[in-house]
This record gives structure tokens, C-alpha cells and sequence, in this order.
């Protein structure tokens, strides 16, 4: 019985998000019906003949759906776990995957991509390089004497925001107002209008960064006990935290280089898995990576179905998660923490 109570719990987690995934297939500004939809996954993987589908399903369902859908599944999952990953680390229910600069970061790399090249493979990559380097001066920053102090890896976060934030804004005044500056903006609110299967390289860095958080769960829990604590307990703190930091950093980075600043998943998921399951990390993480990835894959199909032209990601993410996090606060009174 006790086997049983775990077996459904892991499979609801890993079906909810194919579920939202397969849900999303069907709904589009190109109108296909479902059992043409339906055939063309059969025909893929060769269960039936391609009899009366035309080129046009085909590549609306396999070349934009489904690679869109794969790869916000894995942003959501991706930013939902390091944003419950830093929250138990810095033990402060008020942080989020971007904590450590590499929101902005990533934001001036794709930013000077677009002012300098114009492949989007240049922006990926700057957007990534970028990100990582934020997170490594933020590190850098916040070690004194060798050791990791939370505060100060915080305020070097701050610092390091502030700093790419202005980089950012000297991009933006530079910037050709007619061409490049509304590519820079339309990136910076976040979006996956650009995703295709050329993207899949993003689940690289994302799948190592989400093993490396799902492999040391157990130890989020004694690192946000504090780091006397965990140092009493025999925990390497100052290894652990860089651990945990690195794999956050590469989900995170993976994730902004495809879909460019999504506010609040990785903020508000986490709160919403607490509620759910409570503060164990054991418990937490996975539940962060299935809620995240049905969330975003859920937002972006709203964001390219809601008006005639799509709307930002990260605006739609902000819209709703905003009120829902106040609405958290009230039911919750401020705890679950």
C-alpha cells in the first residue's frame, strides 16, 4: 500500500505536464480538428498512413506546437525548481530564479546580440554566456574569507542586477529605435513566439541544471536550516550551496536564453507546491518542476489564442501571478513557510 501511495503521486507528476502538453496540439490560430491532429502523431511515428494530411498540419503540429510546448514545459519546470531551490537555500520566501543576476545578465547578452549581429543564434548564446557570468559575480562577489554567507551572496545578486540593469538601459538608448529597440524590448518581456525544434539545444543545460537540483533535494533541507546548523551536521556548506547554485544557474540560464525574462513562476509556483505538499524539498522540487511546466505551457497557449496579435509571456505571467500571489498571502495569512 505504502508502495502504491508513492507510485500514483509520480505518476500524476510526469502526466500533468504531457497532459497540457497534448492539450495544447489542438488549439491554435490554425484551425486543424482534433482527429487530423490525432492523425498526424500517428503518422509520425508510423502507426497509420499519411492518407489526406497536407504539409500545412504537418508542420503546425510538429515543427511549431509541439517543439513550443516541449520547450515551455521545460522553462516552466526550469524556473519553478530553482526558484524553490534558492528559496530553501537563502531560506526567504521572497526569492526567485532570478536572484543571482541572471535574469538581467542574460538580458544584456541577448540585448547586445541584437544591437551587434542579427542571427538568433548570437542572441541564444550571448543571452546564456551572459546569464552564467551574472551568477559567477554574484558568487564572486558574496565570498568573504571563503565562505558563502547568504546575505552577501543576496546583496551581491543586487549589485550585480543593478549593474546589467544600467548596461541594459545604455543597449536601449544606443539601440536603432526603428529596428533594433523593439526586438530588445519584445525579448526582454518574454516570449517563445521564436521556438522551434533549432531551440531544442536550451533542453541541454536545462536537463543538467534540473538533475543537479533533483539530486541534492535532501540537502536544500539542511542548508536552509541554517549554515551553523548544516555545518554541525557535517554538511560542506560553502561546496553545497555552489552545487546547488550551479545547477539553478544553468536551468535558469537555459530557460531566459529561448523564452527571454519570465516574471512569477519561479516565485509563485513554489509557494503554491508548499501549500501542496508542505516545506520538504524532497517533496517540493518535483512537485515545482510539474506545476512549472504545466503553468508556462498553460500561459503561453492563453498568450497566442487571446487576441489577434500574441501577447508577451512574461506580460500574461505577471498579469496573473501578481493577484494570485496576493490571494496566497491572504488564505495562507503570511505562513506556510
Amino acid at each position: 500500500m505504502k508502495k502504491r501511495h508513492r507510485i500514483l503521486p509520480n505518476i500524476l507528476l510526469i502526466a500533468a505536464p504531457l497532459i497540457c502538453i497534448f492539450i495544447t496540439l489542438f488549439v491554435g490560430r490554425y484551425t486543424i480538428d482534433p482527429q487530423t491532429v490525432l492523425q498526424t502523431l500517428l503518422y509520425k511515428f508510423g502507426l497509420i498512413s499519411g492518407n489526406g494530411l497536407t504539409n500545412e498540419d504537418m508542420a503546425v503540429v510538429w515543427q511549431l506546437r509541439l517543439p513550443r510546448a516541449v520547450l515551455g514545459a521545460a522553462v516552466g519546470a526550469s524556473l519553478a525548481a530553482s526558484g524553490a531551490a534558492f528559496q530553501g537555500v537563502f531560506r526567504n520566501p521572497l526569492v526567485n530564479a532570478g536572484i543571482l543576476g541572471v535574469s538581467n545578465g542574460a538580458g544584456f547578452g541577448a540585448a547586445l546580440a541584437i544591437l551587434l549581429f542579427s542571427s538568433l543564434a548570437y542572441t541564444y548564446s550571448f543571452a546564456f554566456i551572459f546569464g552564467a557570468l551574472a551568477v559567477f559575480l554574484s558568487y564572486m562577489i558574496g565570498r568573504i574569507y571563503n565562505t558563502t554567507p547568504t546575505v552577501m551572496l543576496i546583496l551581491g545578486g543586487v549589485i550585480v542586477s543593478a549593474f546589467f540593469s544600467a548596461l541594459i538601459s545604455i543597449i536601449k538608448y544606443v539601440a536603432d529605435p526603428y529596428n533594433q529597440l523593439p526586438a530588445i524590448v519584445f525579448w526582454l518581456m518574454g516570449s517563445l513566439a521564436s521556438v522551434g525544434q533549432q531551440q531544442f539545444f536550451a533542453l541541454i543545460p536545462m536537463g543538467i541544471g534540473l538533475m543537479i537540483i533533483y539530486s541534492v533535494r535532501w540537502r536544500i533541507n539542511v542548508l536552509s536550516m541554517g549554515d551553523k546548523e548544516a555545518t554541525a551536521l557535517g554538511v560542506n556548506v560553502s561546496r553545497n550551496k555552489l552545487l546547488v547554485i550551479t545547477g539553478a544557474t544553468m536551468a535558469t540560464a537555459g530557460a531566459v536564453c529561448v523564452s527571454g525574462v519570465i516574471g512569477w513562476v519561479g516565485l509563485v509556483i513554489p509557494h503554491i507546491g508548499r501549500m501542496l505538499v508542505g516545506n520538504n524539498n524532497r517533496l517540493l522540487i518535483p512537485v515545482s518542476i510539474s506545476l512549472g511546466a504545466c503553468f508556462v505551457v498553460l500561459m503561453d497557449m492563453i498568450a497566442r489564442n487571446l487576441t489577434g496579435s500574441e501577447i508577451p509571456l512574461g506580460i500574461l505571467t505577471s498579469l496573473i501571478g501578481a493577484p494570485f500571489f496576493v490571494y496566497l498571502l491572504k488564505k495562507t495569512k503570511g505562513g506556510g513557510w
